[in-house]
């Protein structure tokens, strides 16, 4: 039943956000760029496991992922811009983000920094 709760929450906040884009984008967008997902997973796994160094582990990891993860966010605009096709320019944004993620792991290990 938890699990049936997790997914009703989480596509509520999709459709939410996917409808308020289409009238008003800027408060679409700054819902959108709450860390909601973040938030409620941290919520679930401490609820679920009562266990506060999995909580820490978990907002850490989160913490070293959203650098790379904004690449998404720089190269969709400048693809769309460049005139390719929306589900190409997404798939392009993706794979350039996955690519972002491999080097910037790389970059964090030769650092010392572990995730």
């Amino acid at each position: 039943m938890q699990f049936i709760i997790k997914i009703i929450v989480s596509a509520i906040i999709i459709a939410l956000v996917s409808e308020l884009g289409k009238r008003y984008s800027l408060f679409s967008a700054i819902l959108a760029s709450l860390p909601l997902v973040s938030v409620l997973a941290l919520i679930w796994l401490y609820r679920e496991t009562n266990d506060i160094q999995k909580v820490i582990n978990l907002s850490h990891g989160i913490f070293w992922a959203v650098i790379p993860s904004l690449l998404l966010f720089i190269a969709l605009p400048l693809l769309l811009k460049a005139g390719f096709d929306f589900y190409k320019a997404m798939f392009l944004s993706c794979l350039i983000t996955s690519a972002g993620y491999w080097i910037y792991l790389f970059v964090l290990n030769k650092l010392g920094v572990t995730i």
